[in-house]
């Protein structure tokens, strides 16, 4: 995916293919590879897939909310003159996309939902991420996946550096609280955008409880189910995901 980055002012992303477009929105302690997969299936099949690098480190630390990021994304939308695009989010990621519906409506054809936050999640369970300490941060990285060898040390290095830096650290917990104050229940019923929910059946960050909710609410939605996967299907079961989302795609003509 680094060969399709792109700088552009005050964006980076990742795009390739054409067609409509598909925004993917990365998670929390996610990157625009966890999605490397579907970036590359879906810009062969008549899509334009775009990953924005989303600001997560670099806002004041006052502005690192879940409401700046959304206003982030439509920068990004404008200035790429983008219309009815398809928003595709994981964890933090959704929960960006479905605040984005609620202030910008119209420009969104459909919503693609995979762990999403906005009602509730156990992010990092009951414990204050200890700064220091690689084998609880290892733990818990192995812990948002059924298997745990998805977690490679590359990516336990990553979740890592940013815990044991006290900016990222304070910008995450920034993020968190924010997460937590803009809980989206009220709003769903509101949102009228086709939307396909994919979760794996073994996710313990957003339960499948969550996944339930989220169905129950939206007035037009689809459930879908990943067994032996964790809160990240995307990775844990990229094929199985990429296909359950093309066919769903191609059922609503989107």
């Amino acid at each position: 995916m680094t060969n399709n980055l792109k700088t552009e002012g005050k964006f980076t992303y990742a795009e390739a293919g054409e067609g409509r477009a598909i925004i993917v929105l990365h998670g929390l302690m996610g990157a625009l590879s966890n999605f490397g997969d579907t970036f590359d299936h879906f810009s062969k099949k008549g899509y334009k897939v775009l990953i924005p690098e989303l600001p997560l480190y670099t806002l004041p630390l006052l502005k690192t909310n879940v409401k700046n990021l959304a206003n982030f994304l439509h920068d990004f939308i404008e200035h790429k003159k983008l219309e009815d695009v398809v928003l595709l989010g994981n964890s933090l990621g959704g929960h960006i996309a479905l605040y984005y519906i609620k202030q910008y409506p119209k420009d969104v054809a459909g919503l693609v939902l995979t762990g999403s936050s906005g009602l509730y999640e156990n992010s990092m369970g009951n414990n204050y991420p200890r700064r220091g300490d690689k084998e609880f941060v290892a733990n818990k990285t192995r812990e948002v996946f059924y298997d745990p060898a998805v977690a490679t040390e590359e990516l336990i290095d990553e979740v890592y550096g940013v815990i044991n830096d006290r900016n990222t650290l304070l910008k995450t917990l920034a993020i968190a609280k924010s997460a937590v104050r803009h809980n989206m229940a009220k709003d769903l019923p509101n949102m009228k955008q086709p939307t396909c929910l994919i979760w794996g059946k073994q996710d313990s960050v957003t339960p499948p409880e969550v996944a339930n909710d989220f169905h129950k609410h939206l007035p037009d939605s689809d459930l879908f189910w990943i067994d032996k996967c964790g809160h990240a299907a995307m990775m844990e079961r990229p094929e199985e995901f990429n296909q359950v989302l093309e066919n769903w795609l191609t059922e609503k003509n989107i």
